[in-house]
């Protein structure tokens, strides 16, 4: 018994050693980099258009403050984006080239999508038509089905967190609120997303599963077709109690069809949800009756919106907010940070 315990000991060592070596070797740091401009900001991430020194190549990377993420606890939903960055392999979602870290901060270095957030087109065209609005569906449908068949949830389908490529085609990023090996309806109890989005199991608190995803999905058709969400309130425990209790108040002038898909995203039973049994549910659904699907998936359907880019590093599509932000410096400082071992990665699926 003595002996056995001694050979767990020395293989966990095993284990922490190899995985020390691993980080050592991922030379990759913030200095193989030209830092371009700002093109997002939040309370503890700041996402930089930049270009890689050897190879020219642009990129974004998304820096992460080490030390807000402790205070506030996030370890584990940075590593699970990571995780899920790494496995997954779709055309429309974000795809990450390497991550790294330092002393102070850890590092996504992602595709880069000139286009900027969907977010932004919506604020400037107030709404989208149907056939806009479709062709954008038809996209997170099938990033969502990818993921779900991989038994993982998003959990935080926003217009915010859908950018657009240079053809105009979008890419779904930001997966620090998904949850991996979600089998069952009532695999996930965590009350997480955004307020306005958020399904009414997950508000139950009663443990949801993948529905909660084509929940959203409604909201965000809803929100581009009529420039509002379905749910909107100042107060947020009103705001919950009209997502638990009451439906969404539809234009009169909204297209029956339309109006049946959003019905059936609607319905406060998971169970009976659309979507409930797969994303063939949706697929099949009449408003999607002309939508050629391998089309979409091949990148063959002409874009409603294709960015205007005067040059490669153009950022005009990006909010000003965060584009006329200086670049602070990203220089590693000597300061206590723990190491984030199985954080580096380096492989890539982005050709250089």
């Amino acid at each position: 018994m003595k002996k056995k315990r001694i050979f767990q000991f020395q293989f966990v060592c095993l284990k922490i050693l190899i995985k020390m070596q691993q980080e050592q070797l991922s030379h990759l740091s913030i200095q193989d980099f030209q830092l371009i401009k700002v093109i997002g900001k939040g309370s503890y991430a700041k996402v930089l258009l930049v270009r890689k020194n050897d190879s020219g190549k642009l990129y974004a990377i998304k820096a992460l403050k080490k030390k807000y993420i402790q205070q506030k606890r996030q370890e584990e939903h940075i590593m699970v984006e990571r995780n899920v960055l790494v496995s997954a392999n779709h055309p429309f979602i974000i795809k990450l080239a390497y991550s790294f870290q330092n002393e102070r901060k850890l590092y996504f270095v992602l595709e880069y999508c000139p286009g900027g957030e969907l977010f932004n087109l919506l604020q400037k065209k107030k709404k989208l038509t149907e056939d806009q609005c479709r062709f954008y569906v038809c996209q997170m449908i099938l990033a969502i089905e990818y993921l779900h068949e991989n038994n993982i949830i998003y959990r935080d389908l926003k217009p915010e967190n859908v950018i657009l490529d240079a053809d105009g085609y979008i890419r779904i990023t930001d997966f620090g609120l998904s949850k991996k090996n979600v089998k069952q309806d009532k695999d996930a109890y965590s009350v997480c997303g955004t307020p306005e989005y958020l399904a009414p199991e997950i508000l139950m608190k009663q443990g949801h599963g993948k529905p909660v995803d084509w929940w959203t999905l409604g909201c965000i058709i809803f929100e581009m077709i009529t420039g509002m969400p379905p749910y909107y309130s100042n107060q947020r425990s009103d705001l919950f109690e009209q997502i638990k209790l009451q439906f969404p108040k539809y234009p009169q002038n909204l297209n029956p069809i339309l109006r049946n898909l959003l019905e059936g995203l609607f319905l406060k039973q998971p169970e009976k949800r659309l979507g409930y049994n797969g994303a063939f549910e949706i697929k099949s659904h009449p408003w999607f009756e002309r939508v050629n699907w391998d089309y979409i998936l091949q990148k063959k359907v002409e874009a409603p919106f294709k960015p205007k880019l005067t040059n490669e590093e153009d950022t005009s599509n990006f909010d000003s907010e965060f584009t006329e932000c200086t670049i602070a410096s990203f220089e590693t400082a000597s300061s206590e940070g723990r190491i984030y071992y199985d954080f580096s990665y380096g492989g890539s699926m982005i050709k250089e």
